[in-house]
Parts: structure tokens; C-alpha cells; sequence
């Protein structure tokens, strides 16, 4: 994505009252034909989007995109100089209506929130160069970051401090940046996606949790249903092991019983034998 002019706002003014600007440019592109930097760029930049979508599926006051263009003067639309981020976020916007591009003055002046740029040796002096300058001084981002999709050292982040000028953010122990627009880290992720092996960039909840995919999501689902299901059917097995303790208990204090009842019968059949051998040799047993 190639940067050949410097950009102008396209709220200007001028010194007479009733000037009026003229209108917007009206025959935008949004397609250039032109493909991501490589396959793993693709997937590293549809995980962001999706990652996010899913985190937030409740809210639909957000716009997030990806390799589409950003539309911000007459003199850039005109130009085509600039396309826009690979990854990007606008808050606080109607994120139910579909869009071909992000053309500002469509959206009452806003700007995208947060950006990512996905580097390649190719296009890492532009990113933080020209267009870090583009996001500070034109948009006015608040987060910024770059990375390249090969290199896993090479994240970098900026925050917009009071006066307008990023400042470099600090990574954690974990080696994340702290996305303060969006309340998620961003860090490094082994794993593998659409069928690539690879170190990505995802976001992690503040507690450090990884921000699932939807199919992420729906398969963890299924293992914590598995899990309550195996669960469920330990419990129902320790119920019938407890019952069937139970009844051998039962049935064992039944045969305590009838052992006792027994024995209690053949003492007294044995008392009554004695009773009557005495009766036979005339001697009364009450006596005895």
C-alpha cells in the first residue's frame, strides 16, 4: 500500500464566511484488485476482524474492517494515494449498515479508533513512517500497531497521549500491548488457523484470556457440554453405586436378622428339648 502525498483533512475552511466547500468526490473505487501481501497476511488479518466480531457479538455500535479503503480528503480520493488499514475499528457507529470502504464524511467526520497494519519488508517503512504520521496527525487514532505476520518480535504499539502524539506502549511480561480503545491485549499465538501453522496476532482478554473464534468458541462449547454431560453421567453412576450400597447394606442388616432369628429359634427349640428330656425324668424345669 503505497503512500505518494501528504493528506489534507477534508474539513477545511476558508477566510470568508460564506464560503461553502464543494461537494465530496462521488466516483470512489473500493477494489483495486490488488491482493494481502501473502496468504498468512489474509488469514492474520480475517482473524482480527472475526476474533473481535465474536467478542462483541451482543453490539452492534462498532464498525471493524480490513483492507478496504478509507476515504478522508478530496485530494487523497482524488489521488487514490492511500488505501487504508489492514485492520481497523471505529466505535461508537452503526455497525449494521454494510460498506464498501470507510469514507469519512459518510460517517459524520469519524475517523477508525484503533488500526493494525499487517508489515512485510516491503511495506514496514511506510507503516511506521508515512502512514503512523497519517494516523497521529490526520485521523488521530488513539491505538496504533504494526506486525509483520513472519516476524513475531516485530509488534509495536502507540497510544495518543493529551497532545495528540503517540507515545511507544510498554509490553507486559507476556511481551502483549494493552489496546486501551478496544479493552484487549494484543500478543503472539501459536496455533494453527485455516490449515496454517504459525505464530498470529490475536487479543487476549484483561485477564489474559485468549478471544476466541466463533468456531473456537462453538468447539468449546461443545467440550464444556461433553465434560457436563460426562459429569452428569458420573454423578447418575455414583447414585446408582450409592444405591446399590445401600440396598447390599440393607440386605446384609436383613440377613443379620434372620441369622439372629435363627439362632434365637434354635435356642429356644434347644430350651424346649431340655425342658421336656427334664419332664421325662420327672424333674419340674421351672424349678431348675
Amino acid at each position: 500500500m503505497s503512500v505518494d502525498a501528504t493528506p489534507e483533512t477534508i474539513y477545511q475552511t476558508a477566510d470568508t464566511p460564506d464560503w461553502v466547500p464543494p461537494p465530496p468526490p462521488s466516483d470512489l473505487i473500493f477494489d483495486d484488485g490488488e491482493p494481502l501481501e501473502s496468504n498468512r497476511h489474509r488469514i492474520a488479518m480475517n482473524l482480527l476482524i472475526r476474533s473481535l466480531q465474536q467478542a462483541w457479538a451482543e453490539r452492534d455500535d462498532y464498525f471493524a474492517g480490513g483492507n478496504m479503503f478509507v476515504y478522508y480528503s478530496r485530494t487523497q480520493a482524488r489521488n487514490r494515494d492511500f488505501k487504508g488499514p489492514d485492520f481497523f475499528v471505529a466505535l461508537n457507529v452503526d455497525g449494521t449498515r454494510p460498506r464498501q470502504g470507510w469514507v469519512v464524511w459518510d460517517e459524520d467526520g469519524r475517523y477508525p479508533d484503533a488500526i493494525v497494519e499487517l508489515m512485510s519488508p516491503s511495506t514496514a517503512s511506510t507503516d511506521t513512517g508515512v502512514k503512523k504520521e497519517i494516523y497521529e496527525g490526520v485521523f488521530r487514532t488513539r491505538d496504533y500497531f504494526v506486525f509483520d505476520p513472519f516476524n513475531p518480535d516485530s509488534l509495536q504499539g502507540w497510544r495518543l497521549d493529551a497532545n495528540f502524539r503517540y507515545q511507544p506502549l510498554v509490553p507486559n511480561e507476556q511481551g502483549s500491548l494493552w489496546c486501551e480503545t478496544l479493552g484487549f491485549w494484543l500478543g503472539i499465538w501459536e496455533g494453527t488457523i485455516d490449515r496454517e501453522t504459525a505464530l498470529w496476532l490475536r487479543f487476549f482478554d484483561p485477564e489474559g484470556n485468549l478471544v476466541l473464534l466463533p468456531e473456537e468458541a462453538e468447539r468449546q462449547r461443545a467440550e464444556a457440554e461433553r465434560q457436563r454431560a460426562e459429569a452428569q453421567q458420573q454423578r447418575a453412576e455414583t447414585e446408582r453405586q450409592r444405591a446399590e450400597a445401600e440396598r447390599q447394606r440393607a440386605e446384609a442388616q436383613q440377613q443379620r436378622a434372620e441369622t439372629e432369628r435363627q439362632r434365637a429359634e434354635a435356642q429356644q427349640q434347644r430350651a424346649e428339648r431340655l425342658a421336656a428330656r427334664l419332664r421325662e425324668l420327672g424333674e419340674n424345669p421351672d424349678n431348675l
